[in-house]
């Protein structure tokens, strides 16, 4: 990473063509660092305040020593621009997606990854093994019906149940026994 600074005197003409090919260079090579890709865009964006002080530069009026610079194609026509763009699109991305997520997850709300609540002599099914179980609660006649959901009698669930993890109960906390329907 190096920080470059051109300082001369400079007609609005040759200004333009030095900030162009500078700016022109920063797109194309700006990016390949670990902390450059967080102070590139900054670079850029602090490049165009020296735009804008080249556009303050009167026009020449009269022919210097020397013809003045070609100032060339505007930046994002030339190639290291187009190049540019693939980068500066990721990052545009990648700041774009911190707000979309932060909605998504505004819209789903907490309870987005949380259990169905099985409620106490309803039925569900377990579409997980028990190692991951995947209660989902279903009406109990129909076939896809396999448990009644029971509370714990004093605290623990008969021989033959299966128990739930807390998080499928209504307050989050206590186990819910499920006796299977078929024996």
């Amino acid at each position: 990473m190096r920080f470059l600074r051109r300082r001369g005197v400079l007609c609005r003409t040759c200004a333009l063509a030095v900030f162009r090919q500078m700016q022109a260079d920063t797109l194309l090579q700006g990016w390949w660092g670990p902390l450059s890709v967080v102070i590139t865009p900054v670079t850029l964006l602090v490049n165009l305040g020296a735009r804008s002080a080249i556009r303050r530069i009167p026009a020449p009026v009269a022919a210097g020593p020397r013809p003045p610079l070609d100032p060339g194609k505007p930046v994002f026509k030339r190639p290291a621009g187009v190049l540019a763009l693939i980068p500066l699109s990721l990052l545009g991305l990648a700041v774009l997606a911190v707000p979309v997520l932060m909605v998504v997850g505004l819209l789903v709300g907490p309870g987005g990854g949380e259990h169905p609540t099985l409620t106490v002599g309803s039925c569900a099914r377990n579409d997980g093994d028990w190692s991951h179980e995947d209660l989902r609660p279903v009406d109990c006649g129909s076939a896809e019906a396999e448990f009644r959901v029971l509370a714990p009698d004093s605290g623990s669930c008969q021989a033959g149940d299966y128990i739930a993890d807390p998080e499928y109960s209504e307050d989050g906390d206590l186990p819910l026994c499920l006796r299977p329907l078929n024996g």
